[in-house]
């Protein structure tokens, strides 16, 4: 395996087949060893975290293929902390695509004149772009097309597969009286048939959640997802 890729929370192996191995770390995105789904930096590391995410991230990615959502996701090992996963295209650099059900976050400390504190927003669907010199700034379907990052008609599908999405993972932690307030996806094009993808991990550490007005951190979700 050669090593492709350096994350903060993940590192990217390919394999002679042209498949990928993604190694699940420790580290989780936070500031002050407080930790943030939302941050550009790695702001602590608690043991286990790696593998948890991976735990919940098989989970999910194993309930969207029974329901016949593509994905890169091909098996996991849990024990080795590693996913290996199909080839893909990103756009550009990356987009991320958060899915909004409360307004928190960085949707509140950009529109908080505007909005209270954990307003119901209904699936609200915003892409920004993946520059941590920049702050991952949002951006628009007009500007996407204008860049040539996404056609219009590429964005109306990553659109609707983001809602498609979060609504599977929303309604699966509805099952253990679990809140999801936001997540965060990213999308690539197979680079076998051009379809747009899911792509990389679906953890705790890429989702708001809360069970009543109290925050569940990573570790805690994947204990009540999986073990309980």
């Amino acid at each position: 395996m050669k090593l492709t890729y350096h994350g903060k929370t993940k590192d990217v192996y390919r394999f002679p087949d042209g498949n990928f191995l993604l190694h699940f770390k420790d580290d989780m995105t936070g500031a002050d060893g407080v930790f943030d789904p939302g941050s550009n930096e790695v702001g602590l590391t608690v043991e286990g975290a790696g593998r948890a995410g991976l735990a919940l991230t098989k989970f999910f990615f194993e309930k969207l293929k029974e329901k016949g959502i593509r994905t890169h996701y091909i098996d996991a090992d849990l024990e080795q902390a590693t996913m290996t996963v199909k080839p893909a295209e990103v756009f550009g650099k990356g987009l991320e695509v958060i899915c909004r059900y409360r307004g928190v976050g960085s949707f509140l400390r950009r529109y908080g004149a505007y909005i209270e504190e954990g307003a119901p927003l209904e699936g609200f669907v915003e892409v920004t772009l993946k520059d941590d010199q920049r702050g991952d700034p949002p951006i628009s379907k007009d500007a996407l097309a204008m860049l040539g990052l996404l056609s219009k008609e590429e964005y109306e599908t990553l659109k609707q597969l983001t809602i498609e999405i979060g609504q599977v993972i929303k309604e699966e932690l509805e099952k253990k009286d679990l809140e999801l307030y936001d997540i965060k996806f990213e999308f690539g094009r197979d680079k076998t048939t051009g379809e747009i993808i899911l792509i990389d991990e679906i953890s705790g550490g890429n989702m708001r959640v809360y069970q009543g007005d109290q925050p569940v951190e990573p570790l805690a979700l994947e204990k009540i997802m999986i073990k309980e």
